[in-house]
């Protein structure tokens, strides 16, 4: 059933999150000391039996140099254009899952593009394997990660993980296969969340593809879902009464529509209607905050799966007019 406001109020929705003082300030130190903790990335080649693409186990630094894990998947070498740098996704993932298997994940490469498909710090063991782990602890926490190092910005969890997201797109530039000119960030759910991240903190990636992103408008979000991951905050503030203030100050600096409304590369975003994971203001609040030149698929009687197969293609048609289209 749906979950929200009509989708005439949705498309005039504008969330109430405002950007903290220093926001700036505190994302470019962040990213300023992550880049000066150095590091270089490293590429071992992985034997799949695959045929059509190649894949290799990536180690990247990310916030504060700390080792990430990343596959690159790329179009066999027989298969790409001599001397010719690739266009490239960068990919991000959904709560509670990790970069996977090398096998997995085959649309982009096989569609002609360099993948760097990105490991989720401390998640990793429900859905999908994850290889990172992540290095911070501070004070109780509802299980998952929301409400890790919830109550500073400096200590939260969505800090570490976006500054790994804008060192991935540092990381896929630097690698020789890959045109830096022309690199996107894409994910769903939180890896679409991340991106939105992504294109902030980078801000002249290509484009950008955000899925039914979640981590958007959290002030609405925890109080009109039940379901996890928004849930996760709700339980922590049922106990923790006195931090109501600490923590929508923390989550503001990670909050979606305020990294939205920094970002301007060409974006696509998707939206299901009867989502009750991530509730469709929250997308729309991100989507009508967006700074840059934007589009969105509205899916009426879809959930958090969103067009699911049909929003893959369209992103790929998406891309292609973004990055180029492969195939020539």
């Amino acid at each position: 059933m749906f979950v929200d406001v009509p989708e005439a109020e949705l498309r005039a929705y504008r969330s109430s999150v405002t950007e903290p003082a220093g926001f700036a300030e505190f994302w470019d130190g962040t990213l300023a000391e992550a880049r000066a903790a150095g590091g270089g990335v490293r590429l071992e080649p992985v034997d799949t039996g695959l045929v059509t693409v190649d894949v290799f186990d990536v180690t990247f630094p990310g916030f504060a140099g700390e080792p990430v894990r990343a596959w690159l998947r790329l179009p066999a070498a027989a298969l790409r254009p001599a001397g010719e740098p690739l266009a490239a996704v960068v990919e991000f993932v959904g709560y509670g899952g990790g970069r996977g298997e090398p096998q997995e994940n085959l649309l982009w490469a096989s569609a002609g593009f360099a993948h760097l498909h990105v490991d989720t710090r401390g998640q990793g063991a429900t859905w999908s394997r994850g290889d990172t782990p992540d290095s911070g602890t501070w004070g109780p926490q509802v299980p998952g990660v929301m409400t890790r190092g919830i109550l500073a910005p400096e200590t939260y969890y969505y800090r570490r993980l976006f500054t790994d997201a804008a060192r991935a797109v540092d990381a896929a530039r630097s690698l020789d296969v890959v045109d830096a000119r022309r690199v996107a960030v894409h994910g769903g759910s939180q890896g679409g969340g991340t991106a939105i991240a992504a294109a902030s903190l980078v801000p002249d990636v290509a484009a950008l593809s955000a899925k039914v992103p979640f981590l958007c408008d959290f002030p609405r979000a925890v109080t009109i879902t039940d379901a996890h991951p928004f849930r996760e905050v709700t339980d922590y503030l049922a106990t923790h009464r006195d931090k109501v203030e600490r923590v929508l100050h923390t989550l503001a600096h990670v909050d979606g529509v305020n990294h939205a409304r920094r970002a301007s590369a060409p974006a696509r975003f998707t939206v299901g209607l009867m989502d009750a994971v991530v509730p469709p203001s929250t997308v729309f609040a991100a989507f009508n905050a967006y700074a840059g030149e934007k589009e969105i698929a509205v899916w009426p009687y879809n959930g958090h799966e969103g067009g699911a197969a049909d929003d893959d293609a369209a992103a790929l048609v998406f891309l292609r007019k973004h990055l180029g289209d492969p195939r020539g």
